[in-house]
């Protein structure tokens, strides 16, 4: 990422104008006051427009990958570029659901562009109060069925890379990749 010099690019408080009127007829130190235009004029637009910078959906391509950074969010210079900035805007998001049905749910459409059926829930309990009984045993796995959304193919590899880092540590889990949306199964 560089912010330097853009040919061309105007001052919006050209240094030469504020000198003293002493200054202003001074061939000297307006062509001296314009270099210094020059390089300060990228730093006045991207100060101007530092809202800009700082929202994923404007921000300029080569900032998007620091933006990422902030926020945690997957970033992957081949996806898209309104994907990138989806996966940007969602991070915070996508956080507060890691390791629930949604959340896996949601980073394999966001990342793959793939509709998924998720079984099993890992185990996970919790109680507002002290002595509840022990749950009954989680299912031995949690199934992840895929099948193709915005892409027409499914990469089982990534699908299993993604599903490894939103699943919870403990929770064993089994990927499928299906031609299309699996027939209802009495559910």
């Amino acid at each position: 990422m560089s912010r330097a010099a853009v040919p061309g690019l105007p001052s919006r408080f050209p240094i030469g104008e504020q000198l003293p009127a002493l200054y202003a007829d001074d061939d000297f130190a307006q062509r001296f006051t314009a270099g210094l235009d020059t390089v300060l004029a990228p730093v006045f637009a991207t100060l101007d427009n530092l809202t800009a910078y700082l929202d994923p959906r404007v921000a300029p391509i080569d900032f998007l990958a620091w933006l990422a950074s902030w926020v945690g969010a997957a970033d992957a210079p081949q996806w898209p570029v309104e994907l990138r900035r989806e996966a940007v805007v969602r991070a915070v998001e996508l956080h507060r659901w890691r390791g629930t049905r949604r959340g896996l749910a949601e980073a394999l459409r966001l990342a793959l562009g793939v509709h998924c059926d998720v079984t099993g829930d890992g185990g996970s309990w919790w109680s507002n109060t002290a002595g509840t009984e022990l749950p009954p045993q989680p299912a031995a796995e949690i199934l992840v069925r895929v099948w193709p959304g915005r892409e027409t193919r499914v990469d089982p590899v990534r699908v299993r890379e993604i599903v490894r880092a939103m699943c919870p540590v403990h929770a064993a889990f089994r990927v499928e990749v299906l031609p299309g949306p699996p027939a209802d199964e009495g559910r």
